[in-house]
């Protein structure tokens, strides 16, 4: 038996006897509250809404609800309008939703914020929480790694703005992103999708649901994505940074009467595309000597890069390249209608087995020959909610358990191009590939994250047009972690914190040895209020206050060391985030109901704000955190959309978002000021990129822009139809268009010269025809002006000047065939 197949037997066998229980109190007791909530009314409600654009149904506050009478700035993209932008992912999916950014360099070390907040921009570490939550059918999703897959059956998606966390599990202080998935209906009903394109780009999906009994329907959906990479590896003469990607889910609903509906679900997908490779943009001047930064260091070697334009799309990179990415789980999600309200309880266990391999000096050099952190993590989450109401009141009470285990195996190796690398060059041992190749630095960490939270919140009627919404939370965080380094020279023999000698010193210099054992706990109690008041049946005003917080996390990657090459054990943990935040917002439907226009104003404020600072050694590129004084986003958003009738819908969402850090003097040096000898008291550092410069041990980047987020954002759409036939079939051909901009945005904790991203815009278009019965034929293009634009920029290793980067993708064309049945 393999080892996910005994996960998948213990865990099924856990949330069976978890659900025993509950459905036989259930079916022990007598018929009561016939107005008693299906599972899959929100799926009902969808179909049944008519021309008008307000009536989309949500879950935001953990009941139903049109979008329009929510008090809170949410953005919904509804599954057909997934389905027909070919926005499959989180990736496109900030196309439509301007205040959503998403930002991947590989599966583990990917970022989704809102409104640029969430996690600190940079490589990944496992002992901090995520700021956007990540929800599927109210499973918590802990790995953002989830973010990269692909959508499967989706119904809608909720992208909820500002802290989240009296009414959902997991506390969150930028938002959340709410996924529904269709659910098991007693109608049979079935449907297919075949996409190719350009690029070998083949995608196939279908969803199979109908009853297996009078009391029990199920569902399967399946979707297979692969596409050839849009980087070609003249080392390996492979295209590199494709997709190749599998995901399959299975539901049963059990609904023995009209008070409980329990639905059992399991999924698993995974990725195995040979990624993810980021290349040559250009360099720039750092404080380093000439003699250390990039152009003589690749001279000494001979060394000429594949190409220095990065849309020529080519680099030579030599180190094995894998994305191996697999994630799953199993769910109960149960509804039972018990006394004056309706208990929710949500079981689940969730994987995530991570096998990468990368080339992390980005080059075809062999200075890092290896560099793979492969991880394990389980996950077991039970939350339960009880809401009930009355004439003026709608509460809901709830609570939550969470348990997370990662274990990571790294092993960083050096080449045997490191030497004259790494090696100041009046040395001569940098001329000897010896003294570093082989040179491998083994990581054994583990990390054991353990939650527990109370939460509700009151929706008071207080007149007929005014509701006050206040919310609390009570939480309860642990985390303990162990980290261990272990060095070995290229004989295999062990590389010892405080050995003696020229060989061992140029050694210790990019590996030392490690052990930390870091842990956090702590409580936090948290609180918002919301006040709305209804002006007309057609607008409805709404202001918030919310006091939240992140909990703290403990570094995961090791720690930085003092000038005696000694771990700084003070930096092991990192303190809580501490926010408020305010919004008010307007919500208006006119034109009978015909078109909506939605206008929100925000501000947030972050004290010990959560950021990632980078070590610069070599061989291990990785970041740890540490708190910045204070940060601020704030900003003014609007989502517009109109149907003046059944042939013609169009949409406009914006955003200005002003995120900056109010105080961080203590920063990490952009590359400009960063390589030289570093300031004395009573000295002045260089000017930025002055070769063999004073620099500064800190930088004081108060008042500068957050990464990864734009000032300005914004996307745009319409789709026109007329009726037709098209052979011999009655329907409709239709014309859809959509674009995305996104002004310039930082793409480096402090902000550089070198690392801002233009700004760019993207447009797509579909033409297709489609019946009533469900045969769905289009042709589309994406990108189709085909911009040179790239999704990040990342400084290389070492302060050698090297910029590297991710270019978005070029234009991709294909046709794609649907039909229902």
């Amino acid at each position: 038996m393999t080892t996910y197949s005994r996960r998948v037997a213990v865990h099924t066998a856990l949330l069976a006897t978890l659900l025993c229980g509950a459905a036989t109190a259930a079916l022990a007791q007598p018929a009561q509250n016939a107005e008693f909530a299906a599972v899959d009314a929100a799926d009902e409600a969808d179909a049944q809404a008519g021309a008008t654009v307000g009536e989309v149904t949500v879950t935001a506050r953990r009941r139903e609800e049109t979008v329009q009478d929510v008090p809170l700035a949410v953005s919904v993209v509804a599954g057909d309008k997934i389905d027909s932008t070919g926005a499959f992912n989180v990736g496109r999916l900030q196309q439509l939703t301007p205040t959503l950014q998403y930002y991947s360099s590989n599966p583990r070390n990917t970022a989704v914020n809102i409104r640029g907040l969430g996690v600190p921009f940079g490589l990944t570490s496992d002992g901090f929480e995520q700021g956007v939550g990540f929800y599927v059918d109210d499973v918590y999703h802990a790995r953002v790694a989830t973010a990269t897959f692909d959508f499967l059956d989706v119904s809608r998606i909720e992208v909820l703005r500002g802290p989240q966390g009296t009414l959902y599990g997991k506390n969150t202080t930028a938002g959340a992103v709410n996924i529904t998935t269709n659910q098991p209906t007693f109608d049979f009903e079935a449907r297919a999708e075949i996409s190719v394109g350009n690029l070998a780009f083949k995608q196939a999906k279908a969803v199979v649901s109908g009853p297996v009994s009078e009391n029990v329907a199920a569902r399967f959906a399946l979707s297979s994505t692969t596409r050839r990479g849009t980087i070609y590896n003249v080392t390996s003469g492979q295209h590199v940074n494709g997709q190749d990607n599998l995901g399959v889910r299975g539901q049963i609903l059990y609904r023995p009467n009209d008070r409980l509906a329990v639905t059992f679900a399991g999924d698993y997908s995974k990725q195995d595309a040979e990624c993810c490779a980021q290349i040559f943009v250009r360099t720039g001047a750092t404080q380093r000597p000439l003699n250390r930064q990039y152009a003589a260091l690749a001279a000494a070697q001979g060394y000429v890069v594949a190409s220095t334009n990065p849309f020529d799309r080519v680099t030579d990179v030599d180190a094995n390249l894998n994305a191996g990415n697999k994630i799953g789980g199993l769910s109960a999600r149960a509804v039972w209608d018990v006394g004056p309200g309706t208990l929710t309880s949500v079981t689940a266990w969730r994987f995530w087995d991570w096998k990468p391999e990368n080339d992390r000096d980005f080059l075809g050099l062999s200075i890092v020959s290896k560099s793979q952190n492969p991880s394990q993590q389980d996950q077991y989450s039970q939350e339960l909610r009880y809401a009930f109401g009355t004439d003026r009141t709608d509460t809901v009470l709830g609570a939550f358990a969470f348990y997370q285990r990662i274990d990571t195996q790294g092993t960083e190796q050096q080449g045997p191009a490191s030497s004259r690398w790494n090696i100041t060059p009046s040395n001569p041992l940098s001329n000897d590939p010896s003294v570093l190749n082989g040179l491998t630095a083994r990581n054994t960490q583990w990390l054991k994250n353990t939650s527990f939270a109370l939460f509700g919140q009151t929706s008071w009627k207080v007149t007929d047009a005014f509701t006050l919404q206040p919310g609390v939370r009570l939480n309860y965080d642990k985390k303990e972690g162990y980290y261990q380094r272990l060095v070995f020279d290229g004989a295999g023999a062990p590389v010892l914190f405080g050995q003696t000698g020229a060989v061992r010193a140029a050694q210790l210099a990019v590996f030392t040895p490690q052990l930390s054992t870091p842990e956090f706990s702590d409580w936090n109690f948290s609180y918002d209020l919301t006040a709305s008041y209804e002006v007309t049946p057609d607008v409805l005003a709404y202001a918030t206050y919310a006091k939240s917080f992140k909990t703290g996390g403990i570094n995961q990657n090791g720690l930085p060391t003092d000038a005696a090459g000694n771990p700084i054990l003070a930096a092991g943990s990192i303190k809580p985030e501490d926010v408020n935040h305010f919004e008010a917002g307007l919500k208006t439907q006119f034109w009978e109901r015909r078109a909506t226009l939605n206008i929100s104003a925000f501000r947030t404020d972050i004290e010990d704000y959560q950021a990632t600072v980078t070590n610069g050694q070599l061989g291990v590129l990785r970041g740890y955190l540490a708190n910045a004084g204070k940060v601020r986003s704030q900003g003014v958003e609007f989502d517009f959309s109109v149907r003046p009738n059944e042939r013609l819908t169009a949409y406009a969402n914006g955003a200005y978002t002003d995120a900056k850090y109010v105080k961080f003097v203590d920063a990490p040096c952009p590359p400009e000021l960063a390589g030289g000898t570093t300031v004395a008291a009573g000295q002045t550092p260089s000017a930025p990129g002055t070769p063999g410069g004073l620099s500064p041990a800190n930088c004081d980047i108060s008042g500068q822009r957050l990464p990864g987020v734009s000032k300005w954002s914004f996307s745009v759409g319409a789709e026109g139809n007329v009726p037709g036939a098209f052979l011999g079939q009655e329907g409709e051909f239709y014309l859809g268009y959509d674009a995305s901009y996104r002004s310039k945005f930082s793409s480096n904790p402090s902000p550089s010269a070198y690392t801002w991203v233009d700004g760019y815009t993207l447009h797509n278009f579909r033409a297709g025809f489609r019946t009533q019965e469900g045969i769905n034929v289009f042709g589309w293009v994406r990108n189709a002006f085909d911009e040179d634009y790239f999704e990040l920029l990342a400084v290389g290793p070492g302060n050698t000047g090297l910029i590297a980067g991710q270019p978005g993708d070029p234009r991709t064309y294909g046709v794609t065939l649907k039909a229902a049945f």
